[in-house]
C-alpha cells in the first residue's frame, strides 16, 4: 500500500537520521581504507544499531534507486568488444549455473539435517534458503510452498552479509585489486547525456516493473545501459557520487533487515547458514580456480561470479576492486535467471523423488 504524504512526513525524520548514521559510518570506513566503504560502512552501521533496537527507516524506493543506479552503472562496462569476449564466455557461464544449483542443493541437505525437516513445510524452508540468488523470489516461491518465509528471508540475509564481508576484505588483503580493470565506455560527464541515459534506464525499469519481472531496477536499467554501450551509443559517465549513493542505499537496505527479533531466532538456524556460507565460499573459491585455466580469466573475477553473493553486492565489489565487471555481471544475471527458473520445477521434482521413495 503506498505511504499518504502524511505519513511520509512522519518518517521523514527517521529515514533522515538513518541515512546521515549510513553517511558517517561509509566515511570513516573510506578513511580507514576498508574495501566497499560505501557498502560495507552503511551495512554494518545499519545493521548494528537495527540489533540493538534503534529506530531505523529503510523504504523500499531507497534500495530500488541503489538498484537501478548500480544497473545502470553496470551496463556502461559492454562496449562491442566487451560483448564480444561475454559471448566467448557461454561455456563458464553455463558452468557457473550447474555450480550454483549444486552448491544450493548441498547447503539445503545441511540446513535440511540441521534443522531435523521432517514436514513438507520444513523441507521447503531449508530448500528455498539454501537457493543461491534471488532472495526476494525465494521468499515469495517458498511461501506458496507453505514454507517458513521468516526463516527464508534471515538466512539469505546472513549468507548476502557475511560473503559482502568477507570476500572483499579477503581480496584486499590479497592484495587483488585492480587486477582485471575493464573501464566503463563512456569517460565523461556530460549533463544532458546524464539525464537522457537516466531517464531512458528508468522507462527500462518501470517497464520490467510493469511486466512483473524479478528484480526490475537492476535488470531493466542493465537492459537498457548495455543495448546503448553495445550499440556504440556514449551518452555519459556516471558520477563518482552516484555510484557511492547507489552503494550507501543497498547497504542500508541490507543492514536495516537485522532486527533484535532476527538475532533471537533460531540460532542453530543461523550458526547452520553461517557455517555452510563459509563453506561455500572456500569451495568457490577452489571452482574459481578451475574455471579460470580454463576460461583464460583472472581468479578474483571467476570467484566474485560464482561466489553464493547477491547480484547487486558482488556486481559492486567488481566495480569497486576493478577485477572484470562485465564478466562478473554476466556470471550473476545468468545465474539469478536459472535460479529463478529452475528452482520451483527442482524442489517439485525432489518431492516427488522422495514421496516415490518412501511409498
Amino acid at each position: 500500500m503506498s505511504q499518504t504524504p502524511r505519513g511520509l512526513r512522519q518518517r521523514a525524520p527517521r529515514i533522515a537520521g538513518t541515512l546521515a548514521l549510513a553517511w558517517a559510518a561509509a566515511l570513516a570506513c573510506e578513511r580507514l581504507g576498508t574495501p566497499l566503504p560505501w557498502l560495507i560502512g552503511p551495512l554494518f552501521a545499519c545493521g548494528l544499531a537495527s540489533i540493538f533496537g534503534v529506530a531505523l527507516d529503510a523504504p523500499a524506493p531507497l534500495r530500488n534507486a541503489g538498484q537501478w543506479v548500480i544497473g545502470l552503472s553496470l551496463g556502461l562496462y559492454f562496449t562491442p568488444g566487451v560483448l564480444h569476449e561475454v559471448i566467448r564466455l557461454a561455456p563458464a557461464l553455463l558452468t557457473g549455473v550447474a555450480w550454483a544449483l549444486s552448491m544450493g542443493y548441498v547447503f539445503y541437505r545441511l540446513l535440511a539435517a540441521v534443522s531435523h525437516a521432517r514436514s513438507e513445510s520444513e523441507r521447503a524452508t531449508a530448500y528455498f534458503a539454501a537457493a543461491i540468488g534471488g532472495a526476494s523470489e525465494m521468499v515469495v516461491l517458498g511461501e506458496r510452498h507453505g514454507a517458513s518465509t521468516e526463516r527464508i528471508a534471515s538466512a539469505h540475509s546472513l549468507r548476502v552479509l557475511i560473503v559482502v564481508v568477507a570476500i572483499p576484505l579477503g581480496l584486499q588483503w590479497a592484495g587483488m585489486k585492480g587486477l582485471d580493470p575493464t573501464p566503463p565506455g563512456p569517460e565523461q560527464v556530460h549533463a544532458g547525456g546524464l539525464l537522457l541515459l537516466a531517464a531512458l534506464t528508468l522507462l527500462g525499469s518501470l517497464l520490467l516493473r510493469r511486466l512483473r519481472t524479478p528484480n526490475p531496477w537492476v535488470l531493466g536499467a542493465l537492459a537498457v545501459a548495455l543495448a546503448l554501450t553495445g550499440s556504440g551509443i556514449e551518452l555519459s559517465a556516471l558520477p563518482k557520487s552516484a555510484s557511492h549513493a547507489g552503494q550507501l542505499f543497498i547497504g542500508v537496505a541490507l543492514g536495516t533487515r537485522f532486527t533484535p527479533e532476527f538475532a533471537r531466532s533460531a540460532p542453530r538456524w543461523l550458526a547452520a547458514v553461517g557455517l555452510g556460507t563459509f563453506a561455500m565460499i572456500g569451495a568457490s573459491a577452489g571452482f574459481a580456480w578451475a574455471v579460470s585455466q580454463a576460461a583464460g580469466l583472472h581468479w578474483a573475477t571467476v570467484l566474485l561470479g560464482t561466489s553464493p553473493g547477491g547480484i547487486s553486492e558482488m556486481c559492486i565489489t567488481a566495480k569497486v576492486m576493478q577485477l572484470g565487471v562485465p564478466a562478473v555481471t554476466a556470471f550473476h544475471v545468468t545465474r539469478y535467471l536459472a535460479v529463478l527458473l529452475c528452482s520451483a520445477p527442482l524442489y517439485r521434482w525432489l518431492r516427488r523423488r522422495s514421496a516415490a521413495g518412501a511409498s
